[in-house]
């Protein structure tokens, strides 16, 4: 099935991680938003008193998230191969989760770096 951005920013938070998945897998990258120092965004929930890392599966997706923030991000593609070798291990050392693919609301699908690097070689294994 074709999304355009409007249709996958409402999908629930479950069919956006599945899409993510999917999307990610084929093309071996995920897009996260740094600043201008080069800082990645992270964000900081009280509620859950843990701080994440937010991806998305596309430039376009993460574009239009960071058009809400107070201050200039931009998008920033990371390789699969990349984020499994170097990311996971950093995130997991800094005790960092994973924001995968939030929208503007507050259904939010968090997980660790390594499960995340997990679901992803399930998917890109199911591929073959």
């Amino acid at each position: 099935m074709t999304y355009t951005l409007n249709d996958v920013k409402e999908l629930s938070g479950e069919d956006r991680y599945d899409y993510f998945l999917t999307v990610a897998a084929e093309q071996r990258e995920l897009w996260i938003l740094i600043n201008d120092k080069q800082e990645f965004l992270k964000l900081y929930s009280d509620e859950l008193e843990l701080e994440t890392l937010l991806v998305w599966p596309s430039a376009d997706l993460a574009t239009q998230y960071a058009q809400s923030a107070s201050e200039a991000l931009s998008a920033k593609s990371i390789a699969l191969p990349q984020f499994f070798m170097k990311w996971v291990e950093g995130l997991e050392a800094d005790h960092l989760q994973v924001n995968v693919f939030p929208n503007d609301t507050d259904d939010a699908w968090i997980m660790t770096a390594k499960e995340l690097k997990s679901e992803l070689q399930d998917v890109i294994n199911s591929a073959f």
